[in-house]
């Protein structure tokens, strides 16, 4: 079964930190576009960051660069998105997402239109107040 299932999301106050993980299954999504996007409430989802395919590159919103950290782990099943700093404005529902068949780079990976990513994940909640 091909799915993506995230976890480690929260509520921190102004500062701290989260780390999010994307588990992976099914597929190699690690040969293919993928990273994590977010919706907060009224908002369009946006692209936080992608990594270009087979891990090469990443690219980050101007937004969350410096705080924000992609990563994969060594198997290449499991993204995450280390998340540092956080600010009030950061809050919203985190999605894993993949787009198959896209082996491009991470810049060009951000510049798919949003249906390009066909499998997402169920999503989790991060919430930043004080």
């Amino acid at each position: 079964q091909v799915q993506l299932v995230e976890s480690g999301g929260g509520s921190v106050q102004p500062g701290g930190s989260l780390k999010l993980s994307c588990a992976g299954s099914g597929y190699d999504f690690w040969r293919f576009c993928w990273g994590w996007f977010r919706q907060a409430p009224g908002k369009e989802r946006e692209g936080v960051g992608i990594i270009g395919a087979a891990g090469s590159t990443v690219n980050y919103t101007d937004s969350v660069t410096g705080r924000f950290t992609i990563s994969q782990d060594n198997a290449k099943t499991t993204l995450y998105l280390q998340m540092n700093n956080l600010k009030p404005e950061d809050t919203a529902m985190y999605y894993c997402a993949a787009a198959p068949g896209f082996r491009v780079s991470a810049t060009a990976c951000s510049a798919l239109r949003l249906r390009s990513f066909t499998i997402w994940g169920q999503g989790t909640q991060v919430t930043v107040s004080s």
